[in-house]
């Protein structure tokens, strides 16, 4: 077929019959310009994966033929390839950077500066620049700090964290749940439930590091990287992004410390910092010092530790300071607290005429000592942490003030997106009491707001049933009981 035939619109597109001896022509609808553009960055995207996947593949096979042998040779493997895969991977509304550059704007001329910016990361003219500082409010009233990179920034941590992810994957332990592929913070739940209930664990230590992406030292993290990698163009990358420092209101702060959160690289970075520094310590203390039964689940920079005896429990919390203090890390004092905790836990406190057992919370939910209904057995209660849950109704109260004027059918259908993705996280067993109560304050919420609107003052309790029965799903237990993920997933136990 000539090049006058293939751009002739009236040729209508053919293919094969079943069967048939020799190509029959049947006519085949063409598909829009909107479809064929959506299948072409899905196949690209898929590609891309593939390309890294084997990549990440080959790094692992080398860190499994010699676990101690230093990694010399891995920028190699930050292509045009696993920069595009990272770009396609990227939230297309994300806020930019200080650079002002939008996942839009880039793709405008995509593969130029792709091979653009691939020219300057190994001939080291590629340059970090500082994060675009903002604050997002927490629970507690108090204010988070968010680095937001720049899009080149992004593209290339995102493409060094796929070098690095299959090494340390090979080095991280079991009870490490955090910003790790495959695993989530419903794992760690599991974990930690399972742990309590399995083990002989009497007394819970709640241990929050103070400020600890604020405060990582530089100097001990790149040593940490060095014990595995010594590819010395990635690790001056690294370096880069640590010494960048951050803007905020037009002006430049130096970072001596630290690594800013909402950075691609950061919850790496984090994780193998902290496994130097807490895991492979708690471990070996577990093993050598602890005279019963010890259970660790590490969520970030959160982690819950178990123990049988009291003594284990306050030493361990004593030499866990002194850990810390020697990488330039402190324990929060109002968040880091030593509780009785377990099956045996409320009797014990009643033998000394004590109330019942003090609750801890991990992951968004207070967990607390109860018992079964059925057979008074023991079982761990978990319920979604108030804090958050007064924050969330806020925000929704916000959101529906701004989203006044919008139609009841815009207004329900996003309300039913907000309580479905609640359902998703906090629908575990026995939490079925708080997540009516969100349900219901979300509808009153809701009530409330039309009848603010013009002449809806009229509207009624019994007519916003029926709008509350056919928008909002009502909640739902979606999680199964610990154990039984537990069992079937075939997690590494936190004991």
């Amino acid at each position: 077929m000539n090049g006058m035939e293939e751009s002739d619109p009236s040729i209508v597109p053919t293919k094969p019959t079943n069967k048939a001896g020799q190509p029959a022509a049947e006519p085949v609808e063409g598909s829009d310009g909107t479809k064929r553009n959506a299948s072409l960055q899905s196949t690209n995207r898929t590609q891309c994966r593939s390309i890294v996947s084997q990549a990440q593949t080959r790094i692992r096979q080398a860190v499994t033929r010699n676990r101690k042998e230093k990694l010399t040779a891995l920028l190699h493997h930050i292509t045009v390839d696993s920069l595009r895969c990272v770009f396609l991977d990227m939230k297309k509304n994300a806020a930019p950077g200080i650079d002002g550059m939008t996942w839009q704007l880039y793709s405008e001329d995509l593969e130029q500066n792709l091979i653009d910016l691939h020219r300057r990361v190994p001939a080291g003219a590629y340059r970090a620049q500082p994060s675009r500082r903002r604050y997002i409010p927490k629970p507690d009233g108090r204010q988070r700090p968010l680095g937001i990179a720049a899009l080149e920034d992004k593209l290339v941590q995102g493409a060094v964290v796929a070098i690095l992810t299959p090494i340390y994957e090979a080095e991280f332990l079991g009870f490490s749940y955090g910003f790790r592929p495959r695993r989530s913070q419903h794992q760690a739940l599991d974990a930690l439930h399972v742990g309590i209930t399995r083990r002989r664990v009497n007394w819970i230590l709640d241990a929050d590091i103070a400020r600890f992406f604020d405060t990582i030292s530089h100097e001990w993290l790149i040593r940490f990287i060095e014990h595995r990698v010594s590819d010395r163009r990635i690790i001056r990358l690294i370096q880069k992004w640590l010494k960048a420092g951050v803007m905020e209101e037009s002006r430049k702060i130096d970072t001596d410390e630290g690594t800013p959160q909402g950075a691609v690289i950061s919850p790496l970075l984090a994780n193998i910092y902290l496994h130097y520094v807490f895991d492979l310590w708690a471990e070996q203390w577990r093993r050598r010092q602890a005279t019963g039964d010890v259970i660790i689940v590490r969520y970030a920079d959160d982690s819950i530790t178990g123990f049988q005896h009291r003594q284990d429990a306050e030493r361990f919390l004593h030499d866990l300071k002194e850990r810390l203090a020697g990488f330039a890390l402190s324990l929060h004092a109002d968040k880091t607290r030593l509780i009785e905790f377990g099956r045996f836990a409320a009797k014990s406190r009643r033998g000394r005429g004590e109330s019942k057992p003090e609750t801890f919370d991990f992951l968004g939910f207070t967990h607390f000592c109860d018992r079964r209904r059925k057979d008074g057995s023991f079982v761990i209660g978990r319920q979604t942490r108030r804090k958050p849950l007064r924050g969330r109704l806020r925000q929704i109260k916000e959101e529906l003030r701004i989203r006044m004027n919008g139609s009841i059918d815009s207004n329900g259908r996003w309300l039913a997106a907000v309580l479905r993705g609640h359902y998703a996280y906090y629908g575990v067993p026995r939490n079925f009491r708080a997540m009516q109560l969100f349900y219901d304050e979300v509808s009153r919420l809701w009530f409330k707001r039309l009848r603010r609107r013009g002449q809806r003052r009229r509207l009624s309790w019994e007519k916003m049933k029926t709008c509350i029965k056919r928008y909002l799903p009502p909640p739902r237990v979606v999680h199964p009981w610990p154990s039984e993920r537990f069992d079937v997933r075939g997690l590494v136990s936190p004991t």
